[in-house]
């Protein structure tokens, strides 16, 4: 066990640090330590946060050279990816480029080749960031969310994760572990695309879009959410219930997306009004639409 610190020269803070070799290891120190404690991956959400000291944990665990959970592949008919998966490996990944490319989009849409190689999937999403883009995207699956804690394994899914900013339903004692996605199915496509200032920042406004089309192009199935919409990524159900059975087009999609704009909320801030981020919830839900259409294959 080391000591630590983190924050800039007048406002340092120190911290035990501890690198568990196993998840059993993470699990215990998790239990012991309670709220205490903050899990390190990473480090793309987490060090910003404490140098800022917007969080003060008295313990940080290092889990970012536990085995065995860096992988991204399918298996008992899922799509299986460890919460240590790097967001390079989505860029890097073929099984993702050809079936899964919205996973893809996700990865290349993030900050910079740092942020891409060192940041992963399980830090993302537990960090829960209302402009979250794996969290919008993960929405349009039925995905699953593996925790390890001490008293065993406890599956999280999606719609049920995010509670409120920077706060998800994960217990202080839990570790995220694995996120499991419905295999992909021929006619199925899906894309997501983000507006944001620059290259790093965050999105002003993100659109996940899965859709399933059926040989003459009628909407089967459509998943549908919207990042810094809201206090958490968040679906947009109206918008989705208008496409269900229209055929795929830029009429239904229009329309879709104008109820998405409806649905969001987002706050204006730095990066725009509240006007001019339903304006850009619309332009690009539409075009996120047309993308993941034109991937379906039909």
């Amino acid at each position: 066990m080391l000591r630590g610190w983190v924050g800039s020269s007048l406002q340092a803070h120190s911290f035990e640090y501890v690198r568990p070799a196993t998840v059993a290891q993470t699990v215990q120190i998790l239990g012991e330590k309670g709220g205490r404690a903050k899990v390190l991956a990473g480090g793309q959400s987490l060090i910003p946060v404490l140098k800022l000291r917007l969080a003060n944990p008295q313990v940080l665990v290092d889990i970012s050279r536990l085995p065995g959970l860096a992988f991204i592949q399918e298996r008992g008919g899922r799509l299986r990816i460890g919460a240590l998966s790097r967001h390079r490996d989505f860029e890097e990944s073929k099984l993702v480029r050809d079936k899964y490319p919205i996973l893809a989009d996700v990865a290349a849409s993030l900050g910079d080749p740092q942020v891409r190689n060192l940041g992963t999937i399980g830090g993302a999403l537990a960090h829960a960031d209302p402009a979250s883009d794996w969290g919008t995207a993960l929405l349009v699956f039925e995905t699953e969310l593996i925790a390890k804690g001490p008293k065993g394994t406890r599956t999280i899914p999606i719609d049920g994760f995010f509670k409120d900013p920077f706060t998800t339903a994960l217990r202080p004692s839990e570790l995220l572990t694995e996120i499991l996605l419905p295999k992909s199915e021929p006619g199925n496509g899906g894309a997501y695309l983000k507006l944001k200032r620059k290259t790093g920042d965050f999105a002003t406004v993100g659109v996940a879009v899965q859709i399933g089309l059926d040989p003459k192009r009628n909407v089967t199935r459509i998943r549908l959410a919207l990042a810094a919409a809201g206090p958490t990524p968040m679906r947009a159900v109206k918008a989705e219930q208008a496409l269900v059975g229209k055929r795929a087009g830029p009429t239904a999609f229009a329309e879709a997306a104008r109820i998405a704009a409806e649905e969001g909320k987002p706050e204006a801030d730095l990066r725009g009004s509240t006007e001019y981020k339903r304006a850009m919830i619309e332009v690009f839900t539409r075009r996120a639409l047309e993308t993941a259409a034109g991937r379906t294959g039909r």
